[in-house]
C-alpha cells in the first residue's frame, strides 16, 4: 500500500518560492483506510526524524532529510513568485498538490488541511474528485500528526530555506534578506530598500503581497 504525506513551506512569506512537498511510504499489505489507530505503522518515519518542521531546528531538518531518503520517496513541487503574483495562490498550492498525486498514484494521502476545519469537507471532495484516489485524511496540523506528513514538511522546508539561504548570499552585502517572512525587520529593511531607491524588486519578490503596499504607504505622505 502506497501512502503519501503532503505539506507546504512558505506560503505566507514575501520572499521566495512557495515549495510542496510530498512523501511516499510503502506498507505492507493490500490498501485499506488507515486512520489514527494505524500511526504507529509509520513508526520508522517517526524514528528517521519526521515531524511538523517547524519544531526542528535546521539542523535536525537536515539530519532527518538524509536518514529520511533512504526511508522512502520525497517529492517537491516549487511555485515562483511570478507565478504567485499573476495566478491564485491556493489553486496553484493544490494544482501542485495533485501534481504529486499523480506522480506517485498513492492509495491513500494525507495532507496538512491549507483551509480552516469549515472547509474541509469542500476540498477532500474537490480533490478526490479531481485525482481519482478516494482516501484522503485531511487534518489541522497534519505534520505533527502522521510521520509521512511530518516527512513532508521537512523536505518542503529545507528546499525552501536553501532558496531564501541562496537569496541571503546574493544580498550579503545589504545584510541579507531574512527569513523571507512579512514579520522579520531584516526582511522588511532589505524590501524598503528598493522601495526608497525607486529600484525593481528582484524576482524573488510576491510584488502583490500587501506588505510591499504597507510599505510604500509612508512614501506617501
Amino acid at each position: 500500500m502506497r501512502v503519501l504525506g503532503l505539506d507546504e513551506a512558505g506560503r505566507g512569506c514575501v520572499l521566495g518560492d512557495l515549495v510542496v512537498g510530498g512523501f511516499v511510504l510503502e506498507l505492507d499489505g493490500p490498501p485499506r483506510d488507515l486512520g489514527p489507530a494505524d500511526i504507529p505503522l509509520q513508526a520508522a518515519l517517526r524514528a528517521a526524524g519526521a515531524d511538523d518542521s517547524k519544531v526542528l531546528s535546521h539542523r535536525k531538518r537536515l539530519l532527518a532529510r538524509e536518514t529520511l531518503r533512504a526511508a522512502g520517496e520525497p517529492h517537491t513541487r516549487s511555485i515562483a513568485p511570478d507565478r504567485i503574483d499573476a495566478g491564485n495562490l491556493n489553486a496553484l498550492e493544490i494544482d501542485a498538490f495533485l501534481d504529486i498525486v499523480r506522480a506517485t498514484k498513492p492509495d491513500q494521502v494525507f495532507l496538512d488541511a491549507p483551509v480552516n476545519p469549515a472547509g474541509i469537507p469542500r476540498l477532500r471532495a474537490d480533490l478526490v474528485k479531481r485525482s481519482g484516489v478516494v482516501r484522503w485524511t485531511i487534518e489541522p496540523k497534519a505534520d505533527g500528526t502522521y510521520p509521512v506528513v511530518g516527512a513532508a514538511s521537512i523536505f518542503a522546508k529545507v528546499l525552501r530555506d536553501e532558496g531564501i539561504a541562496d537569496l541571503s548570499a546574493e544580498y550579503a552585502a545589504m545584510g541579507g534578506v531574512g527569513s523571507g517572512y512579512p514579520s522579520d525587520p531584516v526582511t522588511r529593511a532589505w524590501l524598503q530598500h528598493f522601495i526608497d531607491n525607486a529600484l525593481s524588486f528582484p524576482p524573488a519578490v510576491r510584488t502583490r503581497w500587501g506588505t510591499i503596499e504597507n510599505l510604500r504607504q509612508p512614501r506617501l505622505f
